[in-house]
């Protein structure tokens, strides 16, 4: 329901760009402002770039480990840019995502096949510094790609809880740092921009912690990756 109504807006808001365009430039001045602050909504999808130990299938009898990503969400943070040149753009939107990711167990066991899951559902707050470039206005329209880095940490990290025999978890650390490319589209509204994005984050640092359990044995590194859809509005 979310996603459709992010779709509905974006469809509404570029019509009213597209259709703007016929009366001249909307909002003349935004691009030559220093500074400019906006927000941002969207949705997140979060999985791991995982490794297997070589040998991974000793453990348990484990044979197949899989992941799948659910939905998330942001709480963006006001958005600063910086506005470097016309048409390069230094800015951060810290947020606060909430994400869920299973993992899927398939192992042997007396003779049959049975499969066991567990998630991690982590609330990290987000702290990234991204460089935007986009091309030279067309008028009420532009295309752009950004870069940066992040750094995360999680709220809801269970990195010093005690395991539980019965019941393991995978756990995760709680700082990570990241680098992101993506890119999109703006469209300059008579009182406001608004902008369609689309980014990828991979993260840099091994989240695993390795305690020896049915969970943690067969893996040898996770590290995060998430794709975001956002649209932003920048004033």
């Amino acid at each position: 329901m979310k996603i459709r109504l992010i779709w509905l807006v974006s469809l509404l808001l570029f019509a009213q760009g597209l259709s703007a365009q016929r009366y001249g430039k909307n909002y003349p001045n935004f691009e030559h402002k220093k500074f400019h602050f906006g927000t941002a909504l969207g949705g997140n999808s979060t999985t791991y770039r995982y490794v297997l130990k070589t040998n991974f299938s000793q453990f348990d009898s484990v044979y197949q480990v899989g992941l799948n990503a659910g939905p998330g969400f942001a709480i963006h943070l006001p958005l600063i840019s910086w506005n470097i040149h016309s048409t390069f753009h230094l800015r951060t939107i810290p947020s606060l995502t909430f994400h869920d990711t299973e993992f899927s167990y398939s192992y042997w066991r007396g003779g049959e096949r049975k499969t066991i899951s567990t998630r991690t559902q982590p609330t990290l707050l987000n702290f990234p510094i991204l460089l935007k470039a986009n091309t030279k206005r067309i008028n009420n329209f532009a295309a752009y790609a950004l870069t940066g880095l992040s750094y995360s940490y999680d709220l809801a990290s269970q990195e010093d809880v005690q395991q539980s025999t019965t019941e393991p978890i995978v756990k995760l650390k709680k700082h990570d740092f990241a680098y992101h490319v993506g890119g999109g589209f703006d469209f300059y509204l008579p009182y406001f921009k608004f902008g369609i994005e689309i980014k990828l984050t991979n993260g840099m640092k091994n989240l695993l912690i390795q305690d020896d359990t049915f969970f943690a044995a067969p893996l040898e590194s996770l590290k995060s990756q998430t794709w975001w859809f956002s649209i932003t509005f920048e004033g």
